[in-house]
């Protein structure tokens, strides 16, 4: 981008002419950081104990419930892509 400060004026002048985000878009970035730290408790665990390692590949909502995590959908997808496959 220019380095004339116009551009930054201009630019914020178009971004307050941008609808809102919508609600289900700030809630999901605002929750975002939970579900990572979740995420990465769970891995961190399964990298410690084989056992839950395993069961967490076989049946990874049964494994997250009787870890004590809820298995929230976002958790569980979270969970999918960073672990290996079964």
């Amino acid at each position: 981008m220019n380095e004339n400060p116009m551009d930054e004026v201009r630019l914020s002048e178009l971004l307050r002419e941008l609808p809102p985000a919508p609600e289900a878009w700030v809630r999901a970035a605002q929750e975002r950081p939970a579900i990572a730290r979740a995420a990465d408790q769970v891995l961190e665990l399964a990298e410690a104990d084989a056992q839950f390692r395993r069961e967490l590949i076989a049946d990874l909502e049964e494994a997250l419930r009787a870890a004590g995590h809820e298995p929230d959908p976002r958790l569980v997808e979270t969970l999918r892509r960073r672990l290996p496959e079964g």
